[in-house]
């Protein structure tokens, strides 16, 4: 299927109190920022809101907070994927009842299935969910790759959105867009790549960096909608600096750190994951008063 969204999504960081449970307060203000910005889908419970350390209960409790809050004025793409078909399946049903407009799916993780595993871990979802599915390739991070032609199978499949990129492979990435254009879209999942992501044909962007700047990341895509590949550059030349500090340690801790510098209550992140290191901290705050925020 084609055009579940064009425009950005931001891959919502989930903020955590002093005491450790979710920072509701926090994560509304989160909400309004993206929404008062442009982003146009919130991806929540997706890899960088540390879903793996959140119980099935402050899932459910985050699910229901945000579909009340953000009450139709962004599409919301719940994240269901896991290392475990029967998993992905239950928590893919338990979002499309929560109120999702639609779901991203991580590759199963760890187990390093065959790329037919992959096909038929899609399937098995795609046939027990209605709503539509983005499929979320990060190998650096799972281990497992979806390789085009298999893409372009699961491509096949009723309510296959689009896939969103991250392998860091533009080789790979555009014969994936050759063989999958005009079945679902593609969307750039590496914020470094998001501009040569959206000039060989992506949809979208789904970003990381726009936790912290969204207007920005949404004025890229508009310029490049526009044609106008002069101003992509620059913003993105602009915005690289940025991106860079968002992965100098493991996602999500510097965007946490970052929203925290700019007035956001990102909070700690749970354990394993620790604090942004005092001298990366300084690092970030450069970065971000260089960009023009208030740290």
């Amino acid at each position: 299927m084609l055009n579940f969204f064009n425009g950005t999504a931001t891959a919502m960081i989930t903020p955590f109190a002093k005491d450790g449970s979710v920072n509701f307060d926090a994560f509304g203000r989160m909400i309004e920022y993206q929404i008062e910005n442009g982003t146009d889908v919130l991806v929540i419970l997706g890899t960088t809101g540390e879903p793996a350390t959140l119980t099935e209960a402050e899932k459910e409790a985050v699910m229901r907070f945000s579909v009340e809050k953000i009450a139709g004025r962004a599409k919301i793409v719940f994240g269901s994927g896991s290392n475990c078909t029967a998993h992905a399946v239950e928590a893919s049903r338990k979002a499309e009842e929560m109120g999702a407009d639609g779901l991203l799916i991580v590759t199963p993780y760890y187990n390093k299935c065959t790329q037919n595993g992959i096909f038929e871990y899609y399937k098995a979802v795609s046939d027990a969910v209605n709503i539509p599915i983005i499929c979320y390739n990060v190998p650096p991070r799972t281990g497992v790759n979806i390789l085009p032609p298999t893409m372009e199978r699961i491509a096949s499949l009723k309510n296959i959105a689009g896939i969103k990129e991250a392998c860091g492979n533009m080789e790979q990435i555009c014969e994936t867009a050759r063989r999958i254009r005009g079945k679902c879209d593609l969307y750039s999942g590496d914020d470094n790549l998001n501009l040569p992501i959206l000039a060989i044909g992506g949809a979208g962007l789904i970003s990381v960096a726009s936790n912290i700047i969204p207007r920005q990341t949404k004025e890229l895509y508009l310029a490049v909608q526009a044609g106008d590949l002069k101003k992509a550059n620059e913003l993105q030349d602009k915005m690289l600096p940025v991106i860079d500090a968002m992965f100098m340690e493991v996602n999500p801790i510097p965007a946490k750190a970052a929203a925290d510098l700019i007035g956001l209550d990102g909070g700690i992140p749970r354990a394993p994951l620790t604090q942004l290191e005092p001298e990366h901290l300084e690092v970030m705050k450069r970065v971000l008063r260089d960009f023009g925020l208030n740290v």
